[in-house]
C-alpha cells in the first residue's frame, strides 16, 4: 500500500497587495481545503505589518467576494485599496489639460 500524499486535502492559493503603484505583494501559500479567502489573508502575515487590512475589500481573480468565500485550487486572493482619485479626474491631470477649455489652434469638428 502506498504511503498517504501529505498534500492531500491541501489546496495552493495566492494573496496579493498591491500597497502602491509599482508595489505588489505577492504571497503563495498551501492551505487546507475548506478555508475562506479572510483566513488566507491572515495565513499570509500582510495583517501583521498593516493591521488595517483587515477591513479592505477583497475578491478572487478580480471579482469581489465575502471574506467567507471558500477557496479552490489556484485561487488569487486580492486585497483593494480605496480609490485615491477619481478617475474621471486621474484621467484629465493624466491629460494635462481641462478638457472643456481648447487649446489655441485647437478647432470644433473635423481634426
Amino acid at each position: 500500500m502506498a504511503p498517504a500524499d501529505p498534500a492531500a486535502g491541501m489546496v495552493r492559493v495566492e494573496v496579493v497587495w498591491a500597497s502602491g503603484p509599482h508595489a505588489v505583494q505577492r504571497i503563495a501559500l498551501t492551505v487546507p481545503e475548506g478555508t475562506t479567502a479572510a483566513q488566507a489573508v491572515a495565513a499570509s502575515g500582510l495583517l501583521d505589518g498593516d493591521p488595517t487590512l483587515a477591513q479592505a475589500s477583497m475578491g478572487v481573480w478580480g471579482r469581489a467576494c465575502e471574506p467567507g468565500t471558500v477557496l479552490r485550487e489556484r485561487d488569487r486572493v486580492e486585497l483593494y485599496r480605496g480609490l485615491q482619485v477619481d478617475p474621471k479626474e486621474a484621467r484629465r491631470l493624466r491629460q494635462g489639460r481641462n478638457p472643456r477649455v481648447k487649446k489655441p489652434g485647437e478647432q470644433k469638428g473635423r481634426g
